[in-house]
């Protein structure tokens, strides 16, 4: 079936914009393109509407370029977040798409961003932080920042036990100092002795030697006394 020749009004994404001239099935156009104002006929009348067509195009253009530029500064400073499930292993159920972060742009910071502008080479399949490109228009082009965070809470790690109480615990075990000495058969050794007790001890030596010599005098005298009971014994007889 030949194709008819139509004037788009509109931008239409994959077909054209304002005042391109573009050959479709007349049943499309019939159909779809001109009840909804998005064509019209390629005649003599319609081609003096080309000129303001073209004047609309440029216009919008121009403020779809300033609109992405402002938002491309925004975006550029914004993390976008999205929780995840994932398992014990940390590996993620399923992948983040491009539709997923367009949602939560959405969600998180009232974005309204078309999915085909996120361009993701492969879907996300892993935690952490990710860079993805932004083709928000022709000329304007951003990454944004995407954290991909599990809602799966991980096991709690075991405490280590300090290690003062493990070496208590430990001397414990074993028996005390005194009670390891006893089972051994000997005493545990007295600590070495301070200096005011050795000096104490030092001074009161030089205490005793008089008493040994009184005992060595004293001696002596006995001798004398026993010997003058015997004489005197020996007299009475």
């Amino acid at each position: 079936m030949p194709k008819t020749e139509v004037i788009l009004t509109h931008n239409i994404v994959g077909l054209g914009a304002e005042s391109d001239h573009v050959k479709v099935s007349p049943g499309y156009a019939r159909n779809y393109l001109y009840p909804q104002g998005l064509a019209i006929p390629l005649t003599a009348a319609n081609k003096r509407r080309i000129e303001v067509l073209r004047q609309r195009r440029a216009e919008r253009e121009a403020h779809e370029f300033n609109t992405m530029s402002e938002l491309s500064k925004s975006v550029s400073k914004l993390t976008c977040t999205i929780k995840v499930k994932t398992g014990d292993d940390g590996k993620m159920f399923g992948s983040v798409t491009s539709g997923t972060i367009a949602d939560e742009l959405k969600h998180l910071f009232d974005i309204t961003l078309d999915k085909k502008k996120i361009h993701l080479e492969h879907p996300i399949k892993t935690l952490g932080d990710h860079e993805v490109e932004l083709r928000l228009h022709s000329e304007v082009t951003t990454t944004l920042k995407v954290h991909i965070e599990s809602t799966t809470p991980l096991p709690p790690a075991p405490e280590p036990e300090p290690r003062g109480r493990e070496g208590r615990e430990g001397r414990d075990s074993r028996g005390g100092g005194r009670e390891r000495y006893e089972r051994r058969g000997r005493a545990p050794e007295s600590k070495p002795e301070g200096k005011a007790e050795a000096k104490g001890k030092a001074e009161a030596k030089p205490e005793r030697k008089p008493a040994a010599k009184a005992e060595k005098t004293s001696r002596p005298e006995k001798a004398e006394k026993t010997e003058k009971k015997k004489t005197g014994s020996e007299k009475a007889k």
